[in-house]
């Protein structure tokens, strides 16, 4: 093939490509990886052919520049990787604060009731854990193994499946969150007087504080996750309430991109929180001040990734 007719094959094509490299901020990366390979091609082509002419020096030059978009492009997704956890997130956390302390706050009350109503009926603990689940631990207490119940499934097992529902009762909180603020102040309750419940029912047989620091060594971490969780459904419920200057469909769109963010930052802690059920917690023997320290630096991260570290960015921000 002659130069010129490779040249006027190929020219609009190229052409095409520069204009594509200068709009930075619109380049797909698919589109440009693309772009690069049929670049190489030609360049190959030009190269075989027509050593040394301009249209190989153009076509090589050309492919500089869009290998050096592509680098540039991996460089910007590792940044905004790194900016995700550092900085958005947490100022996400920070637009949503109060509605993370209403979420404790129902959550807490929830719990309270969850005490109060088992103190009151005897009935109510086997209405909410079920009458298989107070009988099988009364059976265990018995043989002095109260929390028997974690070392009954194989650990993978249990952490696939503890962390399949730490997440699915995260999202419902997110997601009913669409039926305002009710929807996810449902889930937040039931979990709560469920928390209570179980919470009271050890109390009476005086295992308390044995319990707990076995039960809490998961518990602090997915606990926590399911308010933040809730956090964020109150605020996909309240973009739809309370709209302020912008439009209903504005305003759901940054409710849901808000709770989205919040969501995929406790991801993590929903693995954690699975892999200290699955692997950790049946160890009943384990030293007391092991679970104590596990349970204890688990509150420290969560209370000062989600709640102190908010702030200290928030004012960092504004101050730069």
């Amino acid at each position: 093939m002659k130069e010129i007719v490779f040249l006027n094959r190929n020219k609009h094509k190229w052409e095409k490509f520069e204009n594509l490299l200068n709009q930075t901020s619109e380049s797909n990366p698919d589109t440009i990886a693309n772009l690069y390979i049929q670049l190489t091609d030609d360049l190959s082509y030009s190269r075989t052919f027509y050593p040394e002419s301009s249209t190989t020096v153009y076509l090589n030059q050309l492919s500089m520049q869009v290998h050096q978009q592509i680098y540039k492009n991996k460089k910007i997704k590792k940044a905004a990787f790194k900016n995700f956890w550092k900085t958005d997130l947490p100022l996400t956390l920070y637009d949503i604060r109060k509605q993370l302390l209403y979420a404790l706050i129902i959550f807490m009350v929830s719990v309270l009731i969850g005490i109060i109503s088992s103190k009151g009926d005897q009935s109510f603990v086997r209405s909410i854990l079920g009458d298989d689940y107070v009988n099988m631990t009364i059976d265990n207490i018995r043989k002095n193994d109260p929390m028997a119940v974690y070392k009954q499934q194989a650990s993978t097992e249990m952490f696939l499946g503890i962390t399949i529902n730490n997440i699915k009762v995260s999202f419902l909180a997110f997601v009913l969150g669409i039926f305002t603020a009710f929807g996810t102040g449902y889930i937040l309750f039931s979990n709560g007087v469920m928390l209570g419940s179980f919470t009271y029912f050890f109390v009476q047989h005086d295992l308390f504080w044995e319990t707990t620091r076995i039960i809490w060594i998961h518990g602090a971490l997915e606990i926590s996750v399911i308010i933040i969780a809730g956090a964020a459904g109150i605020t996909l419920g309240n973009s739809l309430i309370f709209t302020g200057t912008l439009s209903r469909k504005v305003s759901l769109q940054n409710g849901v991109r808000k709770g989205i963010k919040v969501i995929a930052g406790i991801f993590p802690i929903f693995i954690v929180a699975g892999f200290l059920e699955g692997f950790v917690t049946r160890h009943t023997e384990m030293p007391i001040a092991l679970s104590w320290i596990i349970i204890l630096s688990s509150f420290t991260f969560i209370i000062w990734y989600f709640a102190i570290n908010p702030i200290r960015v928030y004012h960092k921000k504004t101050k730069n």
